[in-house]
Formats: C-alpha cells, sequence, structure tokens
C-alpha cells in the first residue's frame, strides 16, 4: 500500500530542514520564557525579592553545571571502545539514540514551559522549580540537537548546510516575540497566558513530529546501500560499525579532563568563546539602557521596541549570509573577519563620538546583531572540535554532547560577568548607580531595566557620556582579546583537512575490521 499525498510530501523534506525545523520548536518557547519570565513573577505573582535572589542563584549554580553532567551521562559511553556485553556501537545507532532523546524532551520542554504561566505553587518555590525543570529539559535539547550535527555530517560544507536550516527557521520562530507584545497585559493574563498554551502545544507536536520524520530518515537508510536521503554528505553510510571488539578500558571524568586539559585547541578555543559570551549577554543586559540614555530623546517608544524585537529576529537573518561566507572562505576566516569588524566599527564610533546619532543608532544595532551572529556561527568551530577530540584520542565514537557541554561549563561564566562588570564599569565612570534603583531584572525580560528617576540635569550629560564610553569600550576590548586567542587557534585550513581525512579515514578502517571479523 502506498504512502498519501501528505505522508509522502514529508517524507520527501530534506534532511536538513527537518534538523532545522527542531530550532524553530525551541525559538518559538525561548525568547518569550526570556522577555517575560521575569516580569511575570515580579508583576502579576508578586513574588518577594528574597525569594526572587534565591531563585535566581539556584538557578544560576544549575545553569553553570547541568551541561557538562547532561553531556556526561549521555556520551560517557562513547568515550570507551566497548560496552560491557561487547558489542559494537553504531554510530547510526548514536544518532537513533540523540534524536528518541529529542522526541522525549522536547515535549516535555514545552510543558515546562507551561509551568510558567499558571499559578500553582508559593510563588517563590514556583519560580525555583520552574527556572531549573525548563532549563534542564532546555539543555538536554540543546546537548542532542548541537550533538546532531556533529553526527549527521563530517564536512564544513554540509554542517554550514544544516546550520543554515538552523538559523531559517531560528529566525522563523523569534517571530513569536512580535506576536506576543499582542497578547501580553498584566491585568487581564488569560489572553497571554492562552498565547503560551499554543505555543508550547505546537512545540511539543511539532517536536513529536520532527523526530519521528527523522528517525524514519535514519532507519531508512540502514535499509538503503545507497543511502540516499540520509545526511546531507552520507555521513553515516558505510559506518555501521564504528567500534570493534577489542577491550578498551573506561575511561573516567578524570582522564576526560586530563586529555581536555591537553587539548590546545579546544583551551583556546573556550578562552576565546568565554569573550564572545560575554558580549553577547553584555549586549542584551545594556540594550535597552543605551537605547533609553543615548536616543530616548530622538526615537519613540514604538520605534524602541520595535528595535528589540528587531534584534531577536536579526540575528538569524545576518547568520544567513555570514554562513555563504563560511561555505566560501571557511568558519575560521568569517569569525576572524567578524572580529575585525567589530573593532573597526567600535574605533570608528569613539572617533564620531556620542552626537552622530544616525551612526550611533547603527552602531548599536549592528553590533548587536554581529556579536549574535558570531556566536551562532560557533557552533560549527564546536563539530571541528569533536573531530579534533576523536583523532587526538583514539577514540571509537565522537562524544559530541560531551564537549558541547564542556564548552558551555567553561564560557557560561561571561553570562553572570556581563550584568556584574557592566553595572561596576557604569558606576565608576559616571557615580550612577543602577543598584540603588528598584529591582533590576535580568537578561532578556520585557523591562529588561526599571525606570530611573530622571537624573540631575548636571548628572545627564556625564550618564550618558559614561553610556557612551561603556557602549564603545567594551566591544574594542573583546575585540583585542579575541583577535589574539583566535590567532592561537590552529584548527583550521590545511590541519582541519587532515583531521577530517583521518577521521573519515578512521571510521572506514574500523568499518572494514568489522566485516573482517
Amino acid at each position: 500500500m502506498g504512502l498519501d499525498q501528505p505522508q509522502a510530501w514529508l517524507l520527501g523534506l530534506p534532511t536538513a530542514a527537518v534538523y532545522g525545523s527542531l530550532a524553530l520548536f525551541t525559538t518559538i518557547l525561548h525568547n518569550v520564557f526570556l522577555l517575560y519570565y521575569v516580569d511575570t513573577f515580579v508583576s502579576v505573582y508578586k513574588i518577594n525579592k528574597m525569594a526572587f535572589w534565591v531563585g535566581e542563584t539556584v538557578f544560576l549554580l544549575w545553569n553553570s553545571l547541568n551541561d557538562p553532567l547532561f553531556g556526561w551521562l549521555s556520551d560517557r559511553q562513547f568515550l570507551s571502545s566497548q560496552h560491557r556485553s561487547g558489542a559494537g556501537l553504531s554510530s547510526r545507532a548514536v544518532v537513533l539514540a540523540r534524536v528518541r532523546a529529542l522526541g522525549w524532551h522536547g515535549p516535555l520542554l514545552a510543558l515546562s514551559f507551561l509551568a510558567f504561566w499558571v499559578p500553582w505553587a508559593p510563588a517563590g518555590l514556583q519560580f525555583l522549580l520552574c527556572l531549573c525543570l525548563y532549563d534542564g529539559f532546555l539543555t538536554l535539547v540543546d546537548l542532542h540537537h548541537h550533538a546532531l550535527l556533529a553526527d549527521l555530517a563530517l564536512s564544513a560544507h554540509d554542517r554550514t548546510h544544516l546550520n543554515f536550516y538552523c538559523s531559517l527557521f531560528s529566525a522563523a520562530g523569534s517571530l513569536s516575540v512580535f506576536a506576543s507584545y499582542a497578547f501580553w497585559n498584566k491585568e487581564d493574563f488569560s489572553s497571554f497566558r492562552a498565547f503560551c498554551v499554543t505555543l508550547a502545544v505546537s512545540s511539543g507536536l511539532g517536536f513529536l513530529g520532527a523526530t519521528r520524520l527523522l528517525r524514519r530518515r535514519v532507519e531508512a537508510a540502514r535499509r538503503d546501500p545507497g543511502c540516499s536521503g540520509l545526511a546531507v554528505d552520507c555521513g553515516l553510510c558505510g559506518e555501521e560499525l564504528l567500534v570493534g571488539s577489542e577491550e578498551a578500558d573506561s575511561i573516567t571524568l578524570g582522564q576526560y579532563l586530563r586529555q581536555l586539559a591537553r587539548h590546545r585547541n579546544f583551551l583556546w578555543f573556550v578562552s576565546m568563546d568565554l569573550v564572545q559570551v560575554f558580549h553577547c549577554h553584555f549586549n542584551s543586559n545594556f540594550f535597552p539602557l543605551f537605547l533609553e540614555h543615548l536616543l530616548s530623546d530622538h526615537i519613540s517608544l514604538s520605534t524602541g521596541s520595535i528595535l528589540l524585537g528587531l534584534s531577536y529576529v536579526a540575528p538569524h537573518l545576518n547568520n544567513l549570509y555570514f554562513l555563504s561566507l563560511c561555505r566560501r572562505w571557511g568558519v575560521y576566516a568569517v569569525v576572524r573577519g567578524l572580529f575585525l569588524l567589530k573593532l573597526g566599527l567600535s574605533l570608528l564610533m569613539l572617533l564620531a563620538g556620542p552626537d552622530h546619532l544616525s551612526l550611533l543608532c547603527l552602531f548599536i544595532a549592528s553590533n548587536r546583531v554581529f556579536t549574535e551572529g558570531t556566536c551562532k556561527l560557533l557552533t560549527l568551530v564546536v563539530t571541528d572540535l569533536v573531530d579534533e577530540d576523536l583523532v587526538l584520542n583514539h577514540r571509537k565514537q565522537a562524544a559530541s554532547a560531551l564537549l558541547f557541554g564542556m564548552v558551555a561549563l567553561v564560557t557560561k561564566p561571561g553570562q553572570t560577568f556581563a550584568p556584574l562588570l557592566g553595572t561596576w564599569l557604569l558606576c565608576f565612570y559616571t557615580g550612577h548607580d543602577l543598584f540603588q534603583q528598584s529591582l533590576i531584572t535580568p537578561v532578556g525580560s520585557a523591562h529588561p531595566w526599571p525606570e530611573p528617576p530622571a537624573p540631575a540635569p548636571a548628572q545627564a550629560p556625564m550618564l550618558r557620556q559614561g553610556c557612551f564610553y561603556l557602549l564603545v569600550l567594551v566591544p574594542i576590548t573583546c575585540a583585542l582579546l579575541q583577535l589574539f586567542t583566535w590567532s592561537q587557534f590552529t584548527l583550521h585550513g590545511r590541519r582541519l583537512h587532515m583531521v577530517k581525512a583521518q577521521r573519515q579515514n578512521l571510521s572506514q578502517a574500523q568499518t572494514l575490521d568489522v566485516k573482517m571479523v
């Protein structure tokens, strides 16, 4: 019996499109979460200040530790060459395991998202539990989704193709930010709650459908010797068994950490990425503040809201162009070019001064867009590090999720340093202490900064000048640090081609060994 038309059409979708759609089902939830979760608990549920800060502190610790924890639990079996039973480990089985995990964790992420918008416990307890549950499932989804980027494709061109679809669908998912403004009402929360239910149901069903389709693709490729339509580069063809039957000792966490400590490119990358994460979150924290003190007298409130909404969508759209450059010049060269562009634009803005309003508006917008775009390209670099880790340590299977988790462990402190260092610098330059105002809400809330009282006439120019120097000196410092660390990173060009070839040869040799047994 043949397939009906809708089912046949779905099966005809490119694998890259199915993989990229998973980013849509995450983004439609996460951007709304970032914008409204703080305002919901502070303004609607009336959480007290102590419970709020306790929840944020516990969340900070959990957010830092869960990436490597879940990565280790997911991939520790891949660090040794053999299961206890002695059976080999199939590369295709690894992909299937990750897809099944996404099929479970995606709908659970949608359920944990729903838990924010209905009061079901004391506000402080609900705040703490909701944050930890949501971030836990978000981490699991992100780890497995990113790990699939390394597992589904090997060549840089095909990984870029997969990432292209992720950016395309993420841009579409960011439109939920604009739709949310039509429903947000703190006095009448029912319409916004219904909007969130719609988002959660759409996301949960989307995860179930996309993972089911992706699983059928992988299973169909097992029966298809030509491997048509599985991975973009048919990277799983001929890799039915990547693990031989020879004995090997299990690797402990301590041994794995020592291996990472000897991985030179990993250390230089996380040094650079720590600065990048800091800069991304610095822009997110202070974007509304810069609009208020540098441009508020010259743009309307609605224009400011549109700029804030566009700042969520534009990085994804801009990334489509960056990815086309990556196919031509390579990720390393494009990222280096973005660092140079950041430095050049910041120096130009510093020389022009705060009174060139059109240039200032362009700089504030482009600074955030280019910085966020760089963050999204770095996922491709981590997949290359996965390949190098496999080759350097002679692993039988790439521990993709674990390496993504270790990168997050080292770089996530940048999220905390951004508001702390930014507010300290602002106070140092201007004497304006934001913490003396009402409660400051974290990154991405609907109103990330409180409405401060109007500064004294003598203080206003100093505050504006301080915000300007903060706006331009932070990118200059970040760009200089990143250009230095990035210059020490050697996994590009000839070395990258060598690592890719060695991984491909290793896979083919192991497959041949298994066939001869």
